[in-house]
């Protein structure tokens, strides 16, 4: 594949692809998307308030947040507004308060505001990743939680060659039934297999001080969950012990969300 800006390559990627995205994203991951959505949810913490979704696409993560945390004010960023307006369709059925979408690069907006978590889902591949975290670092709060999952290249030759062959029979679908998509199955493995954005942005994550990282692979290292913590300022150090120490004293339990 040649060498060409991410956001333009995104951009021949996904092109008109908005209507049929929900459907591809279940075909092309044998129904692991589902799942793999699941594995994010478990890492956001408790309480959070304030979330930001990045690259949210269509919204489908968007949504299950808003759902799971009523009380959290949910923010999807989305580069197409293509993928927005289906996913202002979506909360607009379901009738959801607590969320909203604003068109742009996830690495050029930066909100006001701290934040308790920040995600995106099949983005850090294309992403501008020191962009990326450096923008994460600022609207995080101490302690705040980073996640980042995208596709990643199954390291066990066997499941690759099945990963391989999947992507094939993908291209004959494509070629019968979603012309749309033939770009994204014909390019998208090559991409995959020569990205290095796991190795790129935990050393991102360590150059900002984030600590607690974790790298989780999912389904045979089909895809990965990086998750970390803005590291927490000395004055939210202070204030959590104060607090563990009045609990203790009061004989109840301190939570720190």
């Amino acid at each position: 594949m040649k060498a060409e800006p991410k956001i333009e390559l995104v951009e021949r990627f996904f092109s008109g692809t908005g209507t049929t995205y929900d459907r591809i994203v279940k075909l092309c991951t044998l129904g692991f998307d589902a799942w793999w959505k699941q594995k994010i949810m478990e890492k956001i913490p408790r309480a959070p308030r304030r979330i930001i979704d990045q690259a949210c696409g269509t919204g489908i993560l968007t949504i299950e947040i808003a759902k799971r945390f009523p009380g959290c004010r949910v923010i999807g960023v989305e580069l197409r507004d293509e993928y927005l307006n289906i996913a202002r369709r979506k909360v607009g059925e379901l009738k959801l308060g607590n969320v909203e979408f604003l068109l742009g690069r996830a690495e050029e907006i930066l909100l006001e505001g701290s934040f308790d978590c920040i995600t995106s889902s099949y983005l850090a591949k294309y992403a501008d990743i020191d962009l990326l975290v450096a923008g994460a670092a600022k609207m995080l709060r101490s302690g705040g939680t980073f996640l980042a999952h995208d596709f990643s290249y199954p390291p066990n030759t066997g499941f690759a060659l099945m990963w391989e062959s999947y992507f094939k029979l993908l291209r004959i679908l494509g070629d019968w039934k979603y012309p749309e998509w033939m770009t994204v199955f014909a390019e998208l493995p090559e991409f995959i297999r020569n990205s290095d954005w796991k190795r790129v942005l935990v050393g991102c994550l360590e150059e900002k001080q984030f600590c607690q990282i974790s790298v989780e692979s999912l389904t045979f290292g089909a895809s990965t969950v990086i998750s970390a913590l803005k590291k927490p300022s000395a004055s939210f150090l202070e204030y959590s012990d104060h607090v563990a120490r009045d609990a203790a004293q009061k004989g109840s339990v301190a939570v720190f969300e």
